[in-house]
């Protein structure tokens, strides 16, 4: 009997990047083991065609992994599979993982090597579909006269660039092991993030909370009130410049804004150029004082700068 095969295999975006972390920074070569489950996905209608249907599809869904930091964790130098030691790996992790999580196969990370499964690695991959006790069902299964089950058929290979690059990368390709064919197929990674299209990996969400209503003031800073006592008069004086703002702008607020448009709107902007010029002359005067006080401070820097040369030429005589 032909073993079915494994359509996609899906992975979080934080679990890979901890396994090519965990790649990245070891000494060398790794290998470990991962865990997930398989899942029946039921054929479905397609918008092009309502007599049209999309295949069924087997996805494999990674959830945890076991990196040893080094090679042969589990093996030998000619890929045979230890299986006390591998039982071993497995029961360890099984804590770690949740009750869902089946041994679904391995990886291994390989620096400056070509992306492509080695004679040994192809000798472990055939070792572990070929155990009976590594068998575990498919959730969902299809319906039918038997429930058909896997085996840790999956491999995942990591590649550092062989040549020098200046961006460090890695690569990174999935395989399904055919044990009927004796053969690795390539399959797509797909990358499941939080959205729309992957809703049904993260079940329902609902806030459980609703978002609080924030205070809203329109003349007083929070801040300021929030300084307590001590800040009294800078309250007032806030106070004080917001009513002079609102005597230069009386008559013209946001809400008549409207007067521009109809009958009344040569009379309104008239009155507004008014407000301009009025402005335009209180900001000529106050320009005016401030460079009248200006020219004041530093007639006193350079008289302070005498007194201080001859305080100092006197004191050097005595």
């Amino acid at each position: 009997m032909e073993d079915p095969s494994i359509d996609k295999v899906a992975i979080s975006g934080p679990a890979l990047a901890s396994m090519i972390q965990r790649f990245s920074t070891s000494q060398g070569s790794v290998d470990g083991l991962i865990f997930g489950h398989v899942s029946h996905i039921a054929p479905t209608l397609t918008d092009d065609s309502p007599n049209s249907t999309s295949s069924a599809t087997l996805i494999a869904t990674i959830t945890g992994f076991f990196c040893s930091g080094s090679t042969h964790s589990f093996y030998n130098s000619s890929g045979r599979v230890d299986p006390v030691l591998l039982r071993r790996l497995v029961l360890a992790q099984a804590q770690a993982q949740s009750p869902s999580a089946h041994l679904l196969g391995w990886f291994s990370g390989r620096r400056k090597t070509h992306l492509r499964p080695s004679l040994r690695e192809f000798s472990v991959s055939n070792a572990l579909s070929s155990n009976p006790n590594l068998t575990f069902p498919i959730q969902n299964p299809p319906e039918g006269p038997s429930n058909p089950s896997l085996v840790p058929s999956l491999f995942l290979l990591f590649a550092s660039p062989i040549t020098d690059q200046t961006i460090h990368t890695h690569e990174y390709r999935a395989y399904h092991f055919r044990a009927s064919k004796h053969s690795f197929e390539p399959k797509s990674i797909q990358i499941v993030n939080i959205g729309p299209a992957f809703r049904a990996q993260y079940e329902n969400f609902s806030p459980n909370s609703p978002f609080p209503n924030l205070p809203f003031e329109l003349r007083v800073s929070p801040m300021i009130v929030d300084r307590g006592e001590d800040n009294l008069d800078q309250l007032r004086q806030v106070n004080k410049d917001q009513s002079e703002l609102d005597m230069c702008s009386e008559g013209l607020e946001v809400g008549s804004l409207s007067r521009l448009m109809g009958s009344e709107a040569a009379n309104y902007a008239t009155g507004v150029e008014d407000l301009y010029e009025k402005m335009l002359v209180k900001i000529e005067s106050l320009t005016t004082l401030v460079e009248k006080s200006s020219a004041k401070v530093l007639e006193q820097e350079n008289l302070n700068r005498k007194l201080r040369y001859k305080a100092a030429r006197s004191a050097a005589l005595e």
